[in-house]
């Protein structure tokens, strides 16, 4: 009898001397542990991790109490050393910029690109002078030119390149693509030399991605419409690489990204019909049900199928949390055990964190995991048709609100049409396109002279969907632009979801709505009247500025467009004052009409089409330019604004006809130089004259040909800023001229080094720098 009192003692209080945590417990402990992690700006040493490990590991030996917190440490150790590992695996530092050749497999589809191919490249094998590298991981480059047509997934290359760490551009509200190549395991970038060694040496045998390359190509050969290919690839095999900008642009408009391209949705579509073919089986044969109960073959049926497909997808975190969360109720039905979905959800997520911990850096695993819990929570399983619609349009909203702060907090942006888009669209994609894709698929694979009807039929619907979807992309808050996102904010707009959708009969749940305030409408973050602040975005071997005063936007250049990669306006101006809380944008200025200044300005008069336009060479733009001309000047709550040069008769040409101008109030100044040269520098310095304390924007990145000893001497900046890229090619800012600034005692930033940098302009006191990126948000990530 006491040793049954024990053991019902130990199965039903836990907290006193319960031997395992309850699963859900286990999981948002592992969680905590590897979250808190990813705040830190340092790792902490290995040496110190192990003793907390082992701290851990004991302290839930010996204090059952103690097992929720020792998770929580072992998760947090976990995390470390994964991290630690992935960071020692980038390219050391001192080799940045030599030649590697490398041996590798291609492991991704290559994007082709009319001037470059970028694709993933697995190092094998890495020799620098001749002797051997421990570089192993994955590659980012680019193939500049025409690349061979053997280029391809699964094919093993011997090929010269030139090598960096992964750094990318850091800016407010702008993609942090260290993250992103952390999380991807991506240990250098670079590109691929001209006239060096470059060989396809072999085939890398059992390859998925060669499976993926050869549907894709099959539908490209039966569907004759160009854009219901391209969406027909992302359904069937997640190959989106034929979509462009402005596809993702209705997609994220319609709030039907996870739609696109293969997702946890199309997985669990997939499992259904591997069932549902098992199913069908044991009803065409009876005689099978006396050998295997119809339920336990449908279970490994529907893992078998969701395993393979997601196999096709390219193993996604969201098609990895939904196999694994299949694997979990296949294995409880092989079993004969009733798993509940929380159960399922917690399992997925341990097995998420210890497969791979890094996982919680991608946006993907935040959407899954969040979406599914919040969908466990709110949906309450009723029967018949009608209860399978309310469901559905109850899911719609409740996928819409409960992660519109996720989605503010990644993306800066969210869709209010998306309940009523994916409302539509849900049961029309996943009753129509995807089983009619999945099915063209099988066929593909089995006996291809059957797929091509279906391929053909699937391109119908996919064309009828995406008119639907670009007429609501034009509706009112299809996209939503919201400022940076504050953790607070977040926090609490989780809450309120999570409050609001509580199970009917939980009183006061509309309050929910008010702990979205703070994330909707937060505080102004603006200039006093009077006063100004500048923002050098960082753009790379470019520039851009943004100039505000209190209800005025001024933009002077828009960085560079690239169309192998990305446009600067784009991805980093545009998202930099979006997380200001910018809506309208007053004026642009295009210094002069070099691609580093002017390449993002289509970009960004597209999203302020009524903003003012003008430029130094506005007679070669094809912007329509008002020209831009010494002597032009405006006021701006208090805050002058006058353009200093070029002179109205001026035939320079280039970087000497840069629209050079003055941004002054009685505390500070701010000269925006463009790319000026000595040539034009004194007549420049004369006009700005003297007075308050001067920032100067260093003409042309820092260049030789530049900041003459005597224009520099003639402005006395307080301070000087530089945009200029990471290891610049062509060495901005030059080492002279750092002097030349050094000898006269004027601090010089960079924003290769310091990200985007804030400067604000009190009205009654001189400059000061507010922001520098970089060090604002630190990461252990950040270079």
């Amino acid at each position: 009898m006491d040793a049954a009192s024990d053991t019902s003692r130990t199965c039903d209080s836990y907290g006193r001397d319960r031997a395992v945590p309850p699963v859900s417990v286990i999981a948002l402990a592992l969680l905590g542990g590897v979250l808190a992690v990813q705040g830190l700006p340092s790792l902490p040493s290995p040496a110190w991790t192990a003793v907390l490990a082992f701290a851990a590991l004991g302290a839930g030996w010996r204090w059952p109490r103690l097992r929720g917190l020792a998770i929580f440490a072992l998760g947090f150790a976990w995390c470390v050393w994964r991290a630690d590992a992935a960071l020692q695996a980038r390219l050391p530092r001192d080799l940045e910029g030599r030649d590697f050749e490398v041996v590798g497999v291609v492991d991704e589809l290559p994007v082709m690109r009319a001037d470059a191919t970028r694709f993933s490249l697995r190092a094998e094998q890495a020799l620098l002078d001749g002797a051997p590298v421990a570089l192993r991981g994955r590659i980012r480059l680019s193939w500049y030119g025409p690349a061979p047509a053997d280029l391809a997934a699964c094919e093993r290359w011997r090929m010269t390149v030139r090598l960096k760490r992964p750094r990318g551009l850091a800016n407010p509200g702008g993609f942090d693509s260290e993250r992103h190549a952390l999380e991807r395991g991506i240990v250098a970038v670079g590109y691929v030399r001209d006239g060096a060694a470059r060989q396809r040496i072999g085939t890398q045998r059992h390859c998925v991605d060669r499976v993926r390359d050869g549907l894709s190509t099959a539908i490209v050969g039966h569907v004759g419409d160009v854009h219901a290919t391209r969406l027909l690839r992302a359904f069937a095999v997640g190959d989106t690489r034929g979509l462009e900008p402005l596809d993702w642009e209705v997609a994220r408009a319609n709030g039907v990204p996870h739609l696109i391209s293969i997702s946890g949705f199309h997985v669990g579509v997939a499992a259904l019909f591997g069932a549902w073919l098992v199913r069908a089986l044991w009803w065409a044969l009876p005689s099978l049900a006396l050998r295997l109960p119809a339920p336990l073959a449908m279970a490994p049926a529907a893992l078998a199928t969701a395993v393979g497909y997601g196999l096709l997808a390219g193993n996604s975190l969201p098609t990895v949390r939904t196999v694994l969360m299949i694997a979990v109720v296949a294995l409880a039905r092989l079993g004969r055990r009733a798993g509940s979905g929380p159960q399922s959800l917690a399992l997925a997520l341990v097995a998420v964190l210890l497969f791979d911990p890094l996982a919680v850096l991608a946006p993907g695993f935040w959407l899954s995991f969040v979406g599914v819990a919040f969908l466990m929570l709110s949906l309450q399983r009723e029967r018949g048709a009608l209860g399978f619609v309310r469901e559905l349009g109850v899911g719609q909203w409740v996928m819409t609100i409960a992660l519109l702060p996720l989605t503010a907090w990644f993306f800066g942006e969210a869709s209010l049409v998306g309940a009523l888009s994916n409302l539509i669209a849900i049961p029309f994609v996943s009753l129509a396109i995807v089983p009619l894709t999945l099915l063209a698929t099988l066929l593909q694979l089995l006996l291809p002279g059957l797929a091509g009807p279906l391929f053909v039929v699937a391109g119908w619907l996919v064309h009828a969907q995406w008119w639907l979807w670009e007429q609501m992309a034009t509706w009112p808050g299809a996209r939503w632009y919201l400022p940076e996102v504050a953790p607070w904010a977040l926090v609490l707009a989780t809450l309120g979801a999570a409050w609001l959708f509580l199970p009917r009969g939980i009183p006061l749940r509309p309050l929910g709505l008010l702990l979205f305030l703070p994330l909707a409408v937060p505080p102004a973050d603006r200039p006093e009247p009077g006063a100004f602040e500048a923002t050098m975005v960082d753009v790379g071997q470019g520039l851009a500025v943004i100039v505000r005063t209190h209800r005025h936007v001024l933009l002077y250049d828009a960085g560079a467009r690239y169309p192998s990669e990305f446009d600067l306006g784009e991805v980093a101006v545009l998202p930099a004052m979006r997380a200001a809380g910018i809506g309208a944008l007053d004026h642009l200025i295009v210094s002069h009409n070099d691609n580093d200044h002017g390449g993002g300005a289509p970009a960004i008069l597209r999203a302020f089409p009524k903003a003012a336009r003008s430029g130094g060479e506005s007679d070669t733009s094809p912007l329509g330019l008002a020209a831009c001309v010494a002597g032009q000047r405006w006021t701006w709550d208090g805050v002058d604004f006058r353009v200093l040069h070029p002179p109205p008769a001026s035939t320079a040409r280039g970087n000497d006809r840069s629209c050079v101008v003055l941004v002054e109030h009685a505390g500070g100044r701010l000269l925006l130089t463009g790319d000026v040269g000595r040539r034009v520098e004194p007549a420049i310095a004369a006009a700005a004259g003297a007075g308050a304390p001067l920032v100067l924007v260093v003409p042309h990145h820092g260049s030789r040909t530049s900041s003459s000893p005597g224009f520099i001497g003639a402005l006395s900046p307080v301070l000087g800023v530089v945009s200029a890229a990471w290891r610049s090619r062509f060495g901005h800012p030059h080492p002279r001229v750092v002097e030349r600034y050094r000898t006269r005692d004027v601090p010089l930033i960079n924003s290769a080094d310091a990200g985007a940098v804030r400067i604000a302009f009190p009205a009654d006191a001189p400059p000061r720098i507010v922001r520098r990126e970089r060090e604002h948000r630190r990461r252990y990530w950040r270079e």
